[in-house]
């Protein structure tokens, strides 16, 4: 059986999702002297489209990308649509999260694997808008020295871990700033495996990863607390990737332009993604 959202995890407090303008439907020729080309696809007539092995709910349902099933899954074919793509022409592949993001060559058009926008890794590859703003979460076992925070004051001598290379880790070094260096992990896999054996107190993920892992994967542990979307530093922008300086680009912007313009990405985030978590929010 498919796993429910609304019922599994608790209603889910995403930010609100900030896109660039990228020009309305009267400026499509925009697109086209920027270079666009929507054809301009690694197979003709296709659009390949890459998400992780595996892929995660609640961004994939049952790591079956193909069924449209999930926030990711859903996005993307929805962006194909725009584009052109009717679903039978979109092709799924897989691929390794820090592979993707590396400079060169690509085996697929656009890449949805919750890449965090940022100017580091826009020096390699191509974003596109962003299609999902998200805050932090903390994650935590009952009994936790991080169980109770209100404020980052509260969790000062918590011992963390986090994901290499993402935005949970830079906000646990540069926001919390605890007095314990963070455990960092080549995965969420190992942060979550370190968690569910005691070796830190809690873990930092986006806040929809961090429901899932507290309702579905890791027993007795709760979401302790989130930070407030307001602050840029509290929040992750999710993009797909291209290869650098892709003819795609321009078309995935107008893309996912026009299905937040029209309500679609919103229906899409109100189908897969609660409204409201119910987490604390810890304060600063």
């Amino acid at each position: 059986m498919r796993p429910n959202i609304k019922k599994i995890v608790p209603v889910l407090a995403v930010g609100a999702l900030v896109l660039a303008a990228c020009g309305s439907d009267d400026d499509s020729s925009d697109s086209e002297a920027a270079g666009s080309d929507c054809s301009a696809t690694i197979e003709d007539g296709v659009l390949t489209v890459a998400t992780g092995n595996p892929a995660f709910f609640p961004w994939v349902i049952e790591d079956t990308p193909e069924s449209g099933d999930g926030f990711e899954s859903a996005v993307a074919f929805a962006v194909a649509a725009e584009m052109g793509y009717a679903a039978d022409a979109v092709k799924w592949v897989r691929t390794d999260f820090d592979a993707a993001i590396q400079p060169g060559a690509k085996d697929f058009d656009v890449n949805l694997q919750q890449f965090s926008i940022t100017p580091e890794r826009a020096e390699t590859i191509d974003f596109s808008l962003p299609y999902f703003t998200s805050n932090q979460a903390i994650v935590a076992l009952v009994g936790s020295a991080a169980e109770g925070a209100a404020t980052i004051a509260d969790l000062k001598d918590v011992k963390f871990g986090a994901q290499a290379g993402t935005t949970s880790l830079e906000f646990i070094t540069s926001v919390i700033q605890p007095t314990q260096e963070p455990f960092v992990y080549d995965d969420n896999v190992g942060a979550k495996a370190a968690l569910e054996a005691n070796q830190i107190d809690a873990a930092v993920f986006d806040l929809p990863t961090a429901l899932f892992v507290s309702a579905v994967e890791i027993e007795g542990s709760a979401v302790i607390g989130q930070f407030p979307t307001e602050s840029g530093d509290n929040t992750d922008q999710f993009g797909m990737v291209l290869e650098k300086d892709s003819a795609l680009t321009g078309c995935v912007d107008d893309a996912i332009q026009t299905i937040t313009d029209n309500g679609t990405l919103a229906a899409i985030q109100t189908q897969w993604l609660a409204d409201n978590t119910g987490a604390p929010i810890i304060s600063e």
